[in-house]
């Protein structure tokens, strides 16, 4: 098996270079049934400190991002509009609020696809990214991401956050393996459209 990342490899203040170091990995999910679903990390989206008017965390600490502002290491799971859960890792030193959305695996490409396709939800807020909670990471020494297959954008539906942190380009993609070009990105909103500002 894969080297199993842990609580340190999640540790690393560089929220954004970290980002870009996931893709590639691979998102290990334990099903009801025992059996264990593997996929390759495609799409990831960095949200760093108080300051980040995109991020949860930019209004303060509440009961809800209060994963957030724990040490790397374990899962943040919101719910999206009444809808979708979406699957956080919490990264960087414990007080400093920082997680990445994991946007996007093989096969299921858009962060509510993803949780749909492995079954996650909110009971593993909180919980360890390990195999103790059944979600964990391992690293992919045989396909590790390459700076130059790497795409940078901007973070989705975050206009609310003002032009000096909605353009910052924080999401990353890299190209399914087996395929030379980008992969093949969760869809933008639409032009105009605005992702409401997240609840305290």
């Amino acid at each position: 098996m894969a080297r199993v990342l842990t609580s340190s490899d999640f540790q690393d203040p560089d929220t954004v270079a970290l980002a870009q170091r996931l893709l590639g990995c691979t998102l290990a999910s334990r099903q009801p049934d025992g059996t264990v679903v593997r996929r390759r990390i495609v799409e990831t989206e960095a949200y760093h400190g108080h300051d980040d008017l995109a991020s949860h965390a930019a209004r303060g600490r509440t009961p809800r991002n209060e994963p957030m502002f724990s040490a790397g290491g374990i899962w943040y799971v919101y719910l999206c509009y009444g809808i979708h859960e979406m699957l956080n890792l919490v990264t960087g030193p414990a007080g400093f609020p920082a997680a990445i959305l994991l946007r996007g695996i093989e096969g299921a490409v858009g962060p509510g696809r993803l949780t749909r396709a492995l079954g996650i939800d909110r009971r593993l807020n909180t919980r360890p990214a390990s195999l103790q909670s059944g979600l964990w990471m391992e690293a992919d020494e045989s396909l590790p991401a390459t700076r130059h297959q790497i795409l940078a954008t901007p973070r989705v539906g975050v206009d609310y956050a003002g032009p000096a942190w909605s353009s910052r380009p924080w999401r990353f993609l890299i190209p399914p393996a087996g395929e030379a070009g980008p992969a093949s990105q969760s869809k933008p909103r639409r032009p105009g459209s605005r992702r409401r500002p997240p609840p305290s």
